[in-house]
């Protein structure tokens, strides 16, 4: 059992060395060396976890999504946290939480659309309306509220949709480190945000009296 442990641990600190590497440096700047050197351990021990280097970036990458798809992740817990669209803010709130927790992770995603043309991710983005469908399907209190949709559009399209504006929105904040890029606080800017998913861009203009 200690021998199990220790190796454990050998890999845990391997996958966080290696995160930290590619999430500042790039992948094809970070070798197996580089990796080793910053876990502390041997370029054999890294090879005994793990086929490659790729391998690596691919377990880091499943770390996320194996995230995702967890009841307890910030983004899920706000998702059902009240009937749509009384949960918006929520989802904005949460994304922000998502981002700062998970930002090298997520920064592993930027790494792959640079260095791989997407290719490590583009599968579970092709399935990620199928996601939203089922989790819309599995939480038919979510439309609670009785405020109606529009025709055509389903919960789990809104609900994709609300999701891809604010995690757009914190990795410009949070990766890239440009605070109120919409010119007023973020806290402001998810309100701002909500508001115009609810009601839309345009005032509404009164007709002739």
């Amino acid at each position: 059992m200690i021998q199990e442990e220790r190796s454990q641990r050998s890999r845990s600190q391997i996958l966080e060395a290696a995160l930290d590497l590619f999430s500042h440096r790039g992948y094809g700047a970070t070798s197996v060396r580089d990796i080793a050197r910053a876990a502390k351990a041997s370029t054999g021990n890294v090879y005994h976890h793990f086929k490659d280097k790729e391998a690596i970036f691919n377990e880091l990458l499943n770390q996320y999504w194996a995230a995702i798809d967890n009841a307890d992740f910030p983004f899920n817990r706000a998702l059902v946290s009240a009937p749509f669209p009384d949960n918006i803010e929520a989802i904005g709130f949460a994304a922000r939480d998502t981002i700062e927790q998970w930002r090298r992770h997520v920064a592993l995603i930027y790494v792959d659309v640079v260095e791989f043309e997407g290719s490590h991710i583009r599968k579970f983005y092709s399935d990620m309306a199928a996601r939203f469908e089922r989790l819309a399907k599995s939480h038919p209190e979510l439309l609670g509220s009785g405020v109606p949709l529009r025709p055509s559009l389903t919960l789990g399209s809104a609900l994709m949709l609300i999701t891809r504006f604010y995690m757009n929105y914190f990795a410009v904040e949070v990766l890239f480190g440009v605070q109120d890029h919409f010119g007023k606080s973020s806290d402001d800017a998810v309100r701002e945000i909500a508001q115009v998913l609810r009601q839309g861009m345009v005032a509404a203009v009164a007709g002739p009296a």
